[in-house]
């Protein structure tokens, strides 16, 4: 491990160059004892490279460091060599050489499904993210929800899983000797319990915005499938979502409305056909071919069973829109006011629509 965790440390090193190394040379160890002549040899390499390689034997000081730092927060480190690694990240070509997590989740046991999506999430998006992974655990009950511990989709994603008592994966883009954003630190701290934060990256290291993009394809590459559930067109969630098109995950998205810049992202991977269309939990499950656990309904089939068809449309109308005022809801209904209200009420009471001042109506979950 130390000689793995050292030949990370040397810029201009990546995952795929330093597998590369290991192959040709037999181990890790051989990496930092090999000649410059011989080292120049090995494809990718060249004169700059293997004089780095020479010059940095102290980097086994700072892996001994490392490995010391591990050992005294009771924190993990897996070789992409060990059983422990999570296989579906093995599978990468790109995948880290050395892994380090924050809690003892098993990362090969359950079904991993990432959730992700932007910062700037609108009420119609979490509720879509809260009522997707609601009804995802109710379902599935060894899914582990996946995400990268930003504001917004990310969070909103984590603190879900907690609040229904299922595991959870951050995956960050920094050592664990910190965590970014600080905010988020006490759900972070929540999450180790049951789940685990994740990272390639050694202490030290900050946050800077190429680690993201990089970070996003750990996010993509652990998971069995992925869910974009709200991303403007150039969002960074669509990065998470190439990578996983390219790792031949299952890549899906919720749609949004027309012109709305917030879903455009979405939309766009549907339209070009890198990700499928998905209204609910149900509709992942039944695209992965898993099977539902039959003992416990889920939340999409308690919400409409209690409802009349004039209920559910309503219910399907405002659920294109964040919110809709009731006139205009009367408009795009084609009910008249005093037809239109007692059914609102009705709605309102059994817990499905909120009303908001100026009688402005939304789904509630």
């Amino acid at each position: 491990m130390r000689y793995l965790i050292a030949l990370s440390m040397i810029k201009g090193i990546g995952p795929i160059l330093a597998r590369n190394l290991i192959a040709y040379l037999g181990a890790a160890e051989a990496v930092f004892t090999e000649t410059q002549q011989n080292l120049e040899k090995i494809p990718g390499i060249g004169g700059v490279l293997s004089q780095a390689i020479i010059g940095k034997t102290d980097l086994l000081k700072s892996a001994d460091n490392e490995l010391e730092f591990i050992a005294k927060n009771g924190f993990n480190a897996f070789a992409y060599t060990d059983k422990t690694y999570p296989f579906r990240l093995k599978e990468c070509s790109d995948a880290p050489v050395v892994l380090y997590t924050n809690g003892n989740i098993d990362l090969n046991k359950g079904r991993f499904v990432a959730v992700v999506g932007t910062r700037n999430i609108t009420d119609y998006g979490r509720n879509v993210c809260e009522t997707l992974i609601e009804d995802l655990v109710l379902q599935i009950p060894d899914v582990i929800i996946v995400s990268g511990l930003a504001y917004g989709a990310d969070i909103t994603a984590h603190k879900s899983a907690l609040k229904h008592n299922t595991p959870t994966v951050g995956v960050v883009a920094h050592g664990l000797d910190r965590l970014y954003p600080a905010a988020h630190t006490s759900i972070a701290s929540k999450m180790t319990a049951s789940g685990a934060i994740v990272t390639e990256y050694t202490t030290n290291t900050e946050p800077d915005k190429p680690n993201f993009v990089q970070r996003n394809r750990i996010i993509a590459g652990m998971c069995d499938a992925i869910v974009v559930v709200e991303s403007a067109i150039r969002g960074g969630s669509l990065l998470t979502a190439d990578a996983a098109n390219l790792y031949n995950r299952e890549v899906f998205a919720i749609p949004g409305r027309v012109g709305d810049t917030r879903s455009a992202g979405c939309n766009d991977l549907i339209r070009q056909n890198k990700a499928a269309l998905i209204e609910s939990a149900s509709d992942l499950i039944k695209a992965m071919s898993w099977q539902p656990n039959e003992s416990k309904n889920s939340k999409q089939t308690l919400l409409f069973n209690d409802l009349s068809e004039e209920e559910q449309t309503i219910i399907s109308v405002l659920r294109q829109h964040e919110s809709l005022q009731i006139n205009q809801l009367t408009l795009k209904l084609k009910l008249p006011v005093e037809k239109l209200f007692p059914l609102l009420i009705e709605l309102e009471f059994k817990g499905h629509l909120r009303c908001l001042p100026g009688n402005v109506y939304k789904v509630v979950g």
